[in-house]
């Protein structure tokens, strides 16, 4: 998936700090400065947002000579990079500061005026040549020049002619500029603007998502806490978002064109699009500032609405490696048990629900069938790896499952580093692998009577019983 981003760059950064106490100059907060960041901003937000869904991101556009640029260029690592640079132009750079998690005052150093002919002009020249490599465009409009009505139109009739969507994220009042675009995402307020139609209630939202459907072939528009909605076939179409504490609305317009790029690449239907753009979206308003959501954290979120696939929860060691690094870097305490688990009964189940009570996320390794084998003999396992892992996910105390071959999980743990490791109550006095590299050991009692071999040794008499009946 190859989405290329064109519009307003910007540098947000963040002072944060405490207050404790009023100016004697002036009745104005003392922001007492402890930490300072330096994020993308504008169509920066965007393309960070594309990259944390594993995209192939290219980035075109516009900035000064200045060291705003420059900042802007390093931060931008890994992105395939086409800026141009127009003398005496300022890069736009919005700082805030920010007390006791919220925010004080901004201020802004940038140029806002339409970027000059000749700026225009080396911008279309590279976007001849690159658009074919191409699956995918969002223009990514802020206002501060870049796209120019007359850049912007003959930007997006190229695009058409190669047969790649156009997403827009649109400003200002008048959307000739977007004419011909696939997708508009304008929220209530642009909306409104844009139309000259109040949204009130439904019928309001569908006359002016009908207007709108005079620029683009899907109309949609962003309600804040009450979802998107879109027309689809001529029908309203309100996707509700879910509630959850939002801490910073910042950014979530640029976390919904970036979802809805993502899944249109996938070659998704613009329903399901929506569905993700709101999972999405819901993840990063729960974080402060431009943030953004990796898959990890969406499927997480699903999952905790209930609403996530059961196979989502089965991950690779690549992958869960990169969860558990992850997990660690927001100070989640990540918990580690093991086992064979082949005929799950209630034993299991409560010792898996007792192994999630030490922390925040239980992640599983599963033996494989060829370890099981190697251990307990070769009439086991009695179900394979893959539906003993698939019940395992479906538990709500189990977050993740990783299966591994080796005989002892020793590697996995190594790669995990969690914090907490969890094994049985017979494993007393006994070393336990792992134990040299989590913080802490928790032994767990089996409840009494409930194993997988008493459960097949009944299974055996029932059917001896049977024979000689």
């Amino acid at each position: 998936m190859n989405i290329l981003v064109v519009g307003d760059l910007m540098l947000d950064c963040y002072l944060w700090g405490k207050c404790e106490r009023i100016s004697p100059e002036a009745p104005v907060q003392v922001v007492d400065i402890t930490k300072e960041d330096k994020r993308l901003g504008g169509a920066g937000n965007v393309i960070n947002n594309l990259l944390a869904f594993g995209a192939n991101v290219g980035v075109l556009s516009v900035v000064g000579d200045d060291d705003t640029a420059v900042e802007i260029q390093k931060l931008l690592e890994g992105v395939e990079q086409h800026l141009v640079t127009q003398k005496g132009r300022k890069t736009s750079q919005k700082s805030r500061i920010i007390a006791s998690h919220q925010q004080v005052v901004r201020y802004d150093k940038e140029s806002k005026e339409d970027i000059d002919p000749a700026s225009q002009e080396q911008i279309l020249t590279l976007f001849e040549a690159i658009i074919p490599h191409f699956d995918s465009l969002i223009l990514s409009d802020y206002s501060k020049g870049v796209l120019t009505q007359s850049l912007t139109q003959e930007l997006i009739a190229i695009a058409n002619r190669y047969t790649i969507k156009v997403l827009v994220d649109p400003k200002g009042s008048d959307y000739n500029k977007y004419k011909g675009a696939y997708l508009l995402t304008p929220n209530k307020k642009e909306a409104q603007e844009a139309t000259h139609i109040a949204i009130k209630d439904s019928k309001g939202l569908l006359q002016a998502l009908q207007a709108l459907q005079n620029i683009a072939t899907v109309p949609l528009i962003t309600l804040s806490e009450e979802g998107i909605a879109l027309l689809h076939n001529g029908q309203l179409i309100q996707k509700p978002t879910v509630a959850r504490e939002v801490y910073d609305v910042t950014g979530a317009g640029d976390t919904v064109i970036a979802s809805l790029a993502f899944g249109l690449a996938q070659g998704k239907d613009i329903l399901s699009c929506v569905e993700f753009a709101n999972l999405a979206a819901g993840v990063v308003v729960g974080k402060l500032g431009s943030a953004n959501a990796t898959l990890d954290e969406i499927e997480e979120y699903k999952s905790s609405l209930h609403q996530s696939s059961i196979a989502s929860h089965i991950k690779s060691f690549e992958e869960i490696t990169i969860i558990a690094q992850r997990l660690k870097a927001q100070n989640k305490t990540v918990v580690f048990t093991n086992g064979c688990f082949d005929i799950v009964h209630r034993g299991h189940v409560e010792y898996l629900d007792r192994a999630k009570s030490f922390g925040d996320v239980l992640i599983l390794g599963l033996n494989s069938d060829s370890s099981v084998r190697r251990l307990k003999g070769e009439s086991r396992p009695i179900n394979s790896q893959e539906d003993r892992a698939y019940i395992l996910a479906a538990l709500e105390s189990v977050d993740y499952v990783v299966i591994f071959d080796e005989a002892t999980p020793y590697s996995l743990i190594q790669a995990l580093q969690p914090d907490i490791l969890v094994k049985g109550g017979d494993y007393k006095g006994k070393e336990v692998v792992g134990s040299d590299i989590a913080r802490e050991v928790k032994l767990v009692d089996f409840v009494e009577g409930r194993s997988t071999t008493q459960t097949i040794a009944k299974i055996e008499s029932a059917v001896k019983a049977n024979n000689c009946v």
